[in-house]
């Protein structure tokens, strides 16, 4: 719990969209950004930047942030145009991807860091540690982490080697060395290949989008899994899961 309540706002009878990314330094899966929109004056004794609550807490917060909102979005970009664009303008574009799926168009953005580029027509303001600042911001994170997280304990359970459900794509040494031994799955970041001790295990994109049986496990010779539709976000479409572009529509007095 934090010692101090959040603020609410930078500037009060403005609507302000919080936004947050999850997910820029693991070596495999999706990086995702959302965006909220609180009701004037909100504020929850629990809530505070998402990587310094407990995982049962986030879950709990997620509730209700979805539940209060008078708005919110979650978007996520693959790990093959994280490649193409790398990891910062994937964050820039997943961030921006949500801000515009929002039902209610936000007056300012608050985003945590220290830079943003975006092509919306929509002011916004960079705060360092904005997660620990703002409510609207902390909200972001914690829709943003628990998301990711969803998606990488699914698809865990298709490439259980790496431990996804413990390290969620982090480069962990149990990670690492899963890669050394098993090589890389479709939803690894091949551009993150400086992380690991033999870059040339990455070689050819098509390659380690069709890992061996040997590798993975299988007994077909299918690609394990296909990666994210690159242009919305979703889960692959052969693949039961979650919608990850949620919203909360406008909320009525």
């Amino acid at each position: 719990m934090p010692r101090h309540m959040l603020r609410t706002c930078l500037q009060a009878g403005r609507i302000e969209a919080g936004c947050d990314e999850a997910g820029r330094g693991p070596l495999a899966g999706p990086v995702a950004a959302a965006a909220v929109i609180l009701p004037e004056g909100w504020n929850h004794p629990l809530l505070n930047d998402s990587k310094k609550m407990s995982e049962k807490n986030r879950y709990l917060l997620r509730e209700t942030i979805e539940r209060e909102a008078v708005a919110w979005a979650v978007e996520m970009v693959s790990p093959e145009e994280i490649d193409r664009i790398n990891i910062l303008n994937a964050s820039f574009a997943a961030m921006s991807r949500a801000v515009a799926r929002l039902k209610v168009v936000p007056q300012m953005l608050l985003l945590d860091g220290n830079r943003f580029r975006t092509s919306l027509d929509i002011p916004y303001e960079c705060i360092v540690k904005g997660d620990a600042t703002f409510v609207s911001i902390a909200a972001a994170s914690v829709l943003a982490k628990t998301y990711r997280d969803d998606y990488m304990n699914r698809i865990a359970e298709e490439y259980p080697v790496y431990n996804w459900k413990k390290n969620k794509g982090y480069p962990t040494r149990e990670h690492r060395e899963a890669v050394m031994r098993y090589g890389l799955s479709p939803y690894h970041r091949l551009s993150f290949s400086s992380h690991f001790a033999q870059p040339d295990l990455f070689g050819d994109r098509e390659q380690a989008r069709s890992p061996t049986p040997r590798r993975t496990n299988r007994t077909d010779s299918r690609p394990a899994v296909r990666r994210m539709d690159e242009r919305n976000g979703d889960p692959p479409k052969n693949r039961k899961s979650e919608n990850f572009q949620t919203e909360k529509k406008y909320k009525p007095n």
